[in-house]
């Protein structure tokens, strides 16, 4: 079967762009290729060749809409000179507060969501990719210490339950005030558990 490939052509790129900026508006659950194929100035016809089938097209928006994740993962990143998990939590919840990112979380969401329900899907181990890279990249901003310690796995746990819970809250309400309040509070008292700072 077609699918998307390590080196994918100036074309499947393109359309892959514009499906995901259709489906950061349209969410996944209902996602039709005939619509969509029409929406982006393409044909059925033409996905089916670069994705395979709808399935291996939902596959392609989720490692994309994972890769902008990732990217800002990656910002985080200080090996050298770990930021500490406060720090990077709060950089975190800006970038999840921000207005601009509301379409890719819900995205994130609705396929977070689907990956539980629906674990055969094409969206299968979504869920526990996005908790795994989220893990792994705070576990970079501890110190090393704090990282090796017992307890440096519970601590990053907790402050991704913080972030992700009140993520979920955020897109239901949309009281950004309030939920940034409530982020801010728990990691200030995440950060009095920590017996090496950050």
């Amino acid at each position: 079967m077609p699918s998307r490939t390590a080196n994918p052509s100036a074309r499947q790129t393109e359309l892959l762009e514009a499906a995901y900026e259709y489906a950061l508006l349209h969410g996944l659950n209902d996602l039709s290729l005939r619509p969509l194929a029409e929406a982006i100035g393409s044909s059925t016809r033409v996905l089916m060749f670069l994705f395979g089938n709808k399935d291996g097209l939902v596959r392609a928006l989720l490692e994309r809409a994972r890769a902008e994740e990732l990217a800002l993962l990656a910002e985080l990143r200080q090996p050298e000179q770990p930021v500490g998990l406060t720090t990077a939590a709060q950089g975190v919840w800006a970038w999840l507060a921000a207005d601009e990112h509301r379409p890719l979380l819900r995205l994130w969401a609705e396929a977070y969501a689907r990956s539980l329900v629906d674990p055969d899907g094409p969206w299968a181990g979504f869920a526990r990719s996005t908790v795994e890279d989220w893990l792994d990249v705070l576990a970079g901003c501890q110190p090393r210490a704090e990282r090796d310690a017992e307890g440096g796995a519970v601590r990053r746990t907790l402050t991704l339950a913080v972030l992700r819970g009140a993520l979920l809250d955020l897109l239901a309400t949309g009281d950004e005030s309030r939920v940034t309040a409530a982020v801010h509070q728990q990691l200030a008292l995440l950060h009095g558990l920590g017996h090496t700072g950050d």
